[in-house]
């Protein structure tokens, strides 16, 4: 048959068939049908939560309550709840007045009662416990917030890299006085939160010039305005402008010519200067005197970490919600649609989040415990740590929030169902508070600088260590004594859920990545680069070290959470996740395979893995999302009836 008869029959069948008798019945509508209906519980969710938050869940509660009965928060109807979110239809200048009434209410309430005068762990983690809290409501109140509290800020030239500043402070032994210029335009005080419209006073960084010779870096109290809201003379300030997140908070820009501040105003738990003009600090090293001047700072890394993983939380939340009541096609004839999450590719795309989510939870329980417990001795070590959890935790929250709002389509764009709005509100936290990039270099190098050259800060020491079998101390790196351990040819499903083995390949991973990159140096070394271009040139091994560190540790964070539970259906799903979280590490990680620690047959095996992990973990999306203690009001219209949500009598007429 010829293609021009072969067509013609094949439109003739298809135009003169007789039709049928379905396609003219009515469809039912779809009804919105609550997940609890269907979805059981097969863990308490009370107790995922303790491991969760930690700590002070009562008083996180209370701040929920506060915000869901107060009208400052904005609360809205939709579907048959209330909502509470920031109305992001304001103006720039609306929004920032808005920050100021929600804390000024708050403040009213006692939230903030203790967070300058109390001392202890207990008052710290409460004052986390509140932050973090906030923090799921709107992004510019923390943000407001820990500007006052916690000294962020930067300059134009120089943001990430404190060491630079531009800023010049002299000293004038005959009035007792410190004298503040922004010497050129790349001095300039840059988004500096509350300068545009509502500081009074700023912590200057600047550069300290004493009798000619450069001190480094310090900060000085200024005051820059007076109580009535006037400029203070020899300052000039400006508004930074409208930004794709955080309009709440009035960003601003700073500029000092001559502005004079008494001596008492020097900062000086680190170095002071005397009435006539003589430099004193017990710290004598100027390396080790920057780190201690810096060291009060790691609070805002820390807040930042915990609160991207908070957010993930969120968009998590109402993504995986809304999956367990969206359907979206058959896949039998006449048959019912299918639940979104039934999907195994949705499952793929969703469950590995959630998975990171918890692990890196409790990886921030860890770092707030280190941070509230610091002491001078271990200021290195939340250094390098919180630096490292921070780019990690806030690059997984872009990631889970870009992956959420394409799971939700359409309704995901919709600002009212928080998760693509959000993206706008936090993409700001991958660079302040230091640029991931460079926070995970400088990781690196902060382990080998404080743990592999010894104290003299040298590579040819760590080398020489090594020769002498020296032991490591610190950073858990002490698995670096230990013989390496074997990774069988052939690996089960069994073998690759076990922690021993999770934490082994782990341990593979790092140390022969260390061991790379040590010799890498060394090798540039001898070539005639010098230190510094010797890892610059290694910036690629020092990337995958890092990932390689950060991934490590935050496993054993998840094992340790995982050895409080003992038995019984918590622990299991604890098991199914923390399973989850290192086989998906595996998969992303291409070290993996270009190193050799896995086959490619068992590359292909950790693949099939995560497909079966994502069907387990199937049944407990419900329960685990439940488990983040966020209270409806806090989450968006998707997660619930979102068909109410959108008719026609939700309009406002």
């Amino acid at each position: 048959m010829d293609r021009v008869s072969w067509r013609t029959q094949v439109l003739s069948k298809h135009l003169l068939q007789p039709p049928s008798p379905t396609i003219l019945e009515p469809n039912v509508c779809l009804q919105y049908s609550p997940p609890e209906l269907s979805e059981t519980f097969a863990f308490d969710i009370s107790e995922m939560r303790k491991l969760m938050d930690a700590h002070n869940l009562d008083d996180r509660d209370w701040l929920f309550g506060l915000m869901i009965q107060s009208n400052l928060f904005n609360p809205k109807r939709s579907g048959g709840r209330v909502f509470i979110s920031p109305d992001y239809n304001q103006s720039m200048q609306q929004q920032r007045e808005m920050t100021m009434k929600r804390i000024g209410y708050l403040l009213d309430r006692g939230v903030f009662e203790g967070w300058l005068t109390g001392k202890g762990v207990e008052a710290e983690l409460r004052k986390l416990a509140l932050l973090e809290s906030i923090g799921i409501y709107d992004h510019s109140l923390p943000i407001k917030i820990g500007v006052h509290f916690f000294l962020w800020g930067g300059a134009l030239g120089h943001g990430s890299n404190v060491r630079g500043i531009e800023t010049v402070t002299t000293y004038d032994s005959n009035t007792e006085e410190f004298v503040i210029n922004t010497p050129c335009e790349s001095a300039q005080k840059y988004w500096i939160g509350g300068a545009a419209n509502d500081a009074t006073h700023t912590v200057v960084f600047s550069q300290l010039t004493i009798n000619g010779n450069d001190q480094g870096v310090h900060a000085f109290l200024a005051q820059i305005r007076d109580s009535d809201g006037n400029i203070c003379p020899n300052i000039r300030i400006a508004d930074c402008g409208h930004k794709i997140g955080l309009n709440g908070v009035d960003n601003g820009r700073m500029w000092f010519e001559n502005l004079r501040i008494p001596r008492e105003n020097l900062l000086n738990s680190v170095a002071d200067v005397s009435p006539d003009g003589q430099y004193l600090s017990a710290i004598k090293d100027p390396d080790q005197r920057f780190g201690a001047f810096l060291a009060p700072l790691t609070s805002g890394r820390v807040n930042l970490a915990v609160s991207a993983i908070y957010t993930s939380k969120i968009s998590l939340a109402i993504a995986i919600r809304y999956s367990l009541t969206r359907r979206a096609f058959s896949v039998t004839t006449n048959g019912a649609e299918v639940l979104l999450l039934d999907y195994p590719s949705h499952q793929r795309r969703l469950l590995p989040l959630l998975a990171k989510t918890y692990a890196m939870s409790f990886a921030a329980n860890d770092l707030k415990m280190i941070y509230v417990k610091r002491t001078p001795a271990s200021n290195k070590n939340i250094h390098v740590v919180s630096s490292a959890f921070k780019a990690t935790f806030t690059w997984h929250n872009m990631r889970t929030l870009q992956e959420c709002r394409e799971a939700c389509g359409g309704q995901g764009l919709k600002t009212e169902n928080r998760v693509g709005h959000l993206k706008g509100e936090y993409d700001v936290q991958s660079t302040f508070e230091g640029d991931n990039n460079v926070l995970m270099q400088q990781n690196d190098e902060k382990k080998k600088k404080f743990h592999f050259w010894s104290a003299r800060h040298s590579l040819h020491e760590y080398v020489a260590s090594q020769k002498k079998n020296k032991p490591f101390k610190g950073l858990g790196l002490e698995h670096m004594d230990k013989p390496s351990p074997i990774i069988s040819s052939q690996i089960t499903s069994n073998t690759l859920r076990s922690s021993q083995f999770q934490i082994d390949i782990f341990h593979v991973r790092e140390r022969d990545l260390l061991n790379r990159f040590a010799a890498e140096v060394v090798q540039y070394q001898a070539q005639g680069e010098t230190k510094e271009s010797a890892f610059l040139l290694n910036y690629q091994l020092a990337e995958d070290l890092a990932r390689a560190y950060t991934e490590r540790v935050i496993l054993k964070n998840f094992v340790d959470a995982e050895a409080t539970v003992h038995t019984g259906s918590l622990k299991n799903v604890l098991v199914l996740l923390r399973s989850m979280y290192a086989l998906i590490c595996l998969e992303e990680d291409a070290a993996f395979l270009r190193y050799g620690y896995l086959s490619t047959e068992n590359a292909a095996s950790v693949r099939r893995e995560v497909a079966k992990l994502c069907a387990e973990l199937r049944p407990h999306a419900l329960a685990l999302v439940s488990s983040f203690g966020i209270p409806d009001a806090l989450l968006s219209p998707i997660a619930y009836d979102w068909i109410e949500a959108n008719s026609w009598s939700s309009v406002e007429h």
